[in-house]
């Protein structure tokens, strides 16, 4: 099944397969999502099988609509709020799940993490189905999250009805939030920097720290990785002899390198955090023998960017 447009038809098939049982691979604002019924346990594990993902990390459902809610959560006050303020958004809430949501899904936790994505196709499909979506991003687990249909197309091939949004406009995943807590704590930084959650909700902690038994997606200590090593540079290191890219943040660097990126000239983060990945896929495929990416500034959307890097840095050999 090749890439197709997300025409209201096509829309309407992908629903039909998802219905089916089948997995579907959608847009959304942060990146594309490898996606099937969270009620369907089946389904859900085929997630689990196609993507080789350890069935400890558990994942994510979508919603469209506040009433979905109720057939999933148990929502709190603060979540409502939050929710009202952020959502449709880069933000996913962690609260205490409902019995008729597979123990696959949530990796066996009493908690469950939910969240209503701002791209249109996604919230058309949901809609389409009437039942909530669980969905990690559409790659092999560890690598590189997809940003363009493109990159799906490549991890996976045509055997996925992948519907094609265009480029994400976030590009990295959301912000993961656990409300089950009196302090509201932040498991994975994303698409809502803490600052603007902590400026709307009063205190918050953030505990992004690597896990071997994640409480949310995107905790484990090796995570996001491309296929080439990379490394973080922190101007400390001298690489020679090696065919290098380099990703710089806002300036090119005083070093010539094989390939080189800026993620924004601007200095912008919100355009960094969307170039990342792309950037990523593009440099990986060009044979390199590694990838150096300068660190950003770890404020806003900065520190999503930063503990990505670290991930995917992680256990890296050249």
């Amino acid at each position: 099944m090749p890439i197709v447009k997300p025409t209201s038809e096509n829309i309407k098939t992908a629903a039909e397969l998802l219905k089916k049982g089948e997995l579907v691979a959608f847009p959304t604002e942060t990146v594309y999502g490898l996606g099937a019924i969270a009620f369907n346990e089946r389904a859900v594990a085929k997630i689990f099988e196609l993507k080789n993902r350890p069935g400890f990390d558990p994942l994510i459902v979508h919603i469209a609509e506040f009433s979905m809610l109720e057939e999933v959560c148990h929502f709190n006050e603060k979540a409502k709020r939050l929710a009202e303020r952020f959502w449709p958004g880069p933000l996913t809430l962690v609260l205490p799940k409902k019995e008729n949501v597979p123990g696959i899904l949530t990796s066996g936790l009493p908690t469950v993490a939910v969240r209503m994505p701002a791209h249109k196709v996604a919230l058309e499909l949901i809609k389409e189905c009437g039942l909530p979506i669980a969905a990690p991003s559409a790659n092999p687990f560890g690598k590189l999250s997809p940003t363009k249909a493109e990159h799906v197309l490549s991890y996976f091939g045509e055997e996925l009805f992948i519907l094609d949004g265009g480029e994400c406009r976030v590009g990295l995943e959301s912000t993961i939030i656990d409300l089950t807590q009196e302090v509201p704590v932040i498991l994975r930084p994303g698409g809502v920097p803490p600052e603007e959650i902590e400026k709307f909700l009063g205190k918050i902690e953030i505990k992004i720290a690597s896990s071997s038994s994640p409480r949310a997606p995107g905790q484990l200590k090796k995570h996001y990785s491309p296929r080439t090593p990379l490394k973080i540079f922190w101007r400390k290191e001298k690489f020679s002899g090696k065919r290098i890219g380099f990703i710089a943040f806002s300036k090119p660097p005083a070093e010539k390198y094989e390939v080189l990126r800026i993620l924004s000239p601007a200095g912008d983060l919100k355009e960094a955090a969307a170039n990342l990945f792309k950037f990523l896929h593009e440099l990986d495929k060009m044979g390199l023998d590694l990838i150096l990416v300068e660190p950003v500034p770890e404020k806003g959307l900065g520190l999503a960017i930063m503990d990505r890097l670290r991930r995917a840095e992680a256990d890296s050999e050249i």
